[in-house]
């Protein structure tokens, strides 16, 4: 198998996968509540989404994310799922995961499982219902803690994502631990990012995870351990509950020096970072030929010019650093 490395001689081995820029969803530091997606015109079939995975799995990806907007609500969606579950059982990927916004999981937690899905994470930035549906504009939240259950029930280790938002939920953060480890599901912590435009100042949503640390460990004893999932999350134990907290910090604490990511989005667009507007059009290639030359050539291509990390800015009246929005990239 070969390896793609990039020009800081770190290997890319973990390719995260937009399926779609839709969402049932539209929280509020994500999307504008009017959002216009891209139209399916665009899109690459099924098909194609798989003829790339496939392609970057023999160029040494062992990691596959699928994600979106919300992986699960594209049609046929787990068609595409199973088919790339069987590059594991042929051992050529280590692992395929998932991350949701738990909206689905009770129709599709089984089948996730039967596909070879092991792992799954759950967006999910509050346990307050009246705070959940403001957050997610259009979420209820006994939908996704039914959906979390059934993905418990059908033996899928799951990780709560949750975004720090400064005055929304940044005081219920300990309780949400206490209750994810008693379910005993790892926690993991994200700080906002200025990715598109959305209905609000992100200065009045930025929360740093520094501060979060400090408040965290005048309940908790945190122990830094070297657990990592190949992700940028840096993890601690919290020795009151036994459970892992993860901290992904790209404002505070960017974590681009071992970053083995890259990012293919629904219209086959590949980012080389989720900070940088430098990209790779791998849709042309893909669509012109049937063998794979020109899509490997593209990609060897692109990895020549990975960054060595992004310039996320966050401040008043501040453009996002990146126009894009995540649910364009893939969160």
């Amino acid at each position: 198998m070969t390896s793609m490395i990039d020009p800081f001689g770190r290997t890319v081995e973990y390719l995260r996968v937009s399926v779609t820029d839709r969402c049932d969803f539209r929280c509020v530091y994500c999307m504008a509540e009017d959002m216009t997606f891209l139209p399916k015109r665009e899109l690459l079939t099924l098909e194609e989404l798989e003829r790339l995975c496939t392609v970057f799995v023999s160029k040494g990806v062992r990691k596959l994310r699928l994600t979106g907007g919300e992986p699960l609500v594209r049609r046929g969606v787990m068609e595409l799922v199973r088919n790339l579950g069987k590059l594991i059982e042929t051992n050529q990927l280590e692992e395929l995961t998932l991350t949701t916004n738990g909206s689905q999981l009770a129709r599709y937690a089984d089948e996730l499982v039967a596909a070879g899905v092991r792992r799954i994470n759950v967006s999910l930035d509050t346990l307050d219902e009246d705070k959940f549906a403001k957050i997610t504009r259009w979420g209820r939240l006994p939908q996704v803690l039914g959906g979390i259950e059934a993905a418990r029930k059908a033996g899928l280790e799951i990780k709560i994502n949750t975004v720090a938002l400064k005055e929304v939920n940044e005081h219920e953060i300990s309780s949400m631990i206490d209750w994810a480890h008693g379910e005993g599901f790892d926690f993991t912590l994200i700080e906002t990012m200025p990715l598109g435009e959305i209905d609000e100042d992100r200065t009045d949503q930025y929360l740093p995870l520094s501060l979060v640390r400090s408040r965290l460990e005048e309940k908790y004893s945190l122990i830094d351990i070297p657990y990592k999932t190949g992700g940028p999350a840096r993890y601690v134990k919290a020795e009151e509950t036994g459970g892992r907290i993860g901290f992904i910090t790209p404002m505070t604490h960017n974590f681009c020096e071992s970053c083995n990511r890259v990012r293919l989005t629904c219209t086959g667009t590949l980012f080389l970072c989720l900070g940088q507007e430098d990209a790779a059009d791998l849709r042309t290639p893909l669509r012109n030929s049937e063998a794979n030359d020109l899509v490997s050539a593209a990609i060897d291509e692109a990895i020549t010019r990975k960054p060595k990390g992004h310039d996320f800015i966050i401040g008043r009246n501040q453009a996002p650093s990146v126009g894009r929005h995540m649910s364009t990239t893939g969160g």
